[in-house]
């Protein structure tokens, strides 16, 4: 049963529950981004765990229709560890890359609108999580000791501290959404929040649902249902689905090795279908992918030279050179400039 103490008394009476003060900075502008923002985006960090050790950063806008009855989203990108920025920049955000204007060598990436941002009608809280990811951290090293459950409860502790310090939230519908590996963690912190409200915890949360997107279930599951949706996408011939299904008994993955009739099929799969883009069959399969910090010999000196290798071909050109996948590199060079990281307020670390 939720409680029935009014709301102004109930936070009040909550202050207690965060042992450090959020920082929150409202941003105007960002580099990369011509003018003052049209949309109100707010950044911070939140501590968590038993002595708020974990310091979780978020980006939180203000839905652009009405915020005061708009739904309120908590947004999880997959991963784990992909940073908040990734759902913000590529998917659901209000800010986009500007790819043609960023193609010119030696400058750095430029921002435009997207016109399809889900802010257009809801407020969205982004986070940098688990702990370690994009721009959160923790004060000492036990506080990197994760786990999917204990990062389900933390995010749980996350949204209370987050809707204790922005009340004037609390009664708007919220759901908690996410795509890939974040489909582990959502359920979890559904579950949490419906057992706070039958209990009484504060504050109450007007939960409404969740959303998915591609997620990550089970992975026995998720892995073994690839060939099914290779078949009804017409990626590999009925004949070798049937033999596959057949002599694999639908467990495509960890074949045992004497069955050499399963792993002839597995592989004749393989082949159909390597050279497609996973995330977007439409098109090939790039030798580059996006760079990761391990592959780039982090450091900051080739952050700036990458911006002297970005060149990408607008889609729809006669070119061979362009590839989805070289788009994911002006994240890594934007996030890691110190006037983004300043326009930000992220702390020096």
């Amino acid at each position: 049963m939720i409680s029935q103490t009014p709301v102004g008394l109930r936070i009040l009476m909550l202050l207690a529950f965060s042992c450090q003060v959020a920082s929150q900075t409202i941003v105007e502008s960002l580099p990369g981004y011509s003018g003052k923002l049209p949309f109100t985006l707010e950044t911070g960090y939140l501590g968590v765990g038993g002595l708020d050790e974990v310091q979780l950063f978020y980006y939180f806008i203000e839905s652009e229709r009405d915020p005061a009855v708009d739904p309120l989203l908590l947004w999880l990108t997959g991963g784990p560890g992909c940073s908040a920025l990734s759902g913000l920049i590529y998917e659901t955000g209000p800010l986009t890359f500007d790819f043609t204007a960023s193609a010119t060598r030696g400058k750095k990436p430029k921002l435009k609108l997207n016109p399809y941002s889900w802010t257009k009608v809801a407020s969205i809280i982004f986070v940098d999580e688990p702990v370690g990811t994009g721009f959160s951290y923790a004060t000492n090293s036990q506080g990197y000791n994760i786990s999917s459950t204990l990062a389900a409860e933390e995010l749980y502790t996350f949204i209370r501290k987050w809707l204790i310090n922005h009340p004037q939230f609390i009664n708007n519908p919220l759901y908690v959404a996410g795509d890939s590996y974040s489909g582990l963690i959502i359920p979890q912190v559904v579950q949490k929040i419906v057992k706070g409200n039958e209990v009484g915890t504060d504050p109450p949360m007007n939960l409404k649902g969740y959303v998915m997107g591609n997620p990550t279930t089970d992975e026995n599951i998720d892995y073994n249902s690839r060939v099914d949706f290779a078949y009804r996408l017409n990626l590999i011939s009925e004949e070798l689905y049937m033999a596959a299904k057949e002599d694999c008994h639908g467990q495509y993955k960890d074949v045992d090795p004497c069955n050499e009739a399963c792993i002839s099929n597995v592989q004749a799969i393989l082949d159909c279908t390597s050279s497609l883009n996973p995330s977007q069959i439409l098109e090939p399969n790039c030798d580059y992918l996006s760079p990761k910090p391990e592959d780039l010999n982090w450091n900051k000196g080739i952050l700036m030279d990458l911006t002297d290798h970005i060149t990408p071909t607008p889609r729809g050109s006669d070119s061979d050179l362009w590839c989805r996948n070289d788009n994911y590199k002006y994240i890594y060079i934007w996030a890691n400039d110190k006037t983004v990281q300043d326009a930000l307020n992220i702390r020096p670390r």
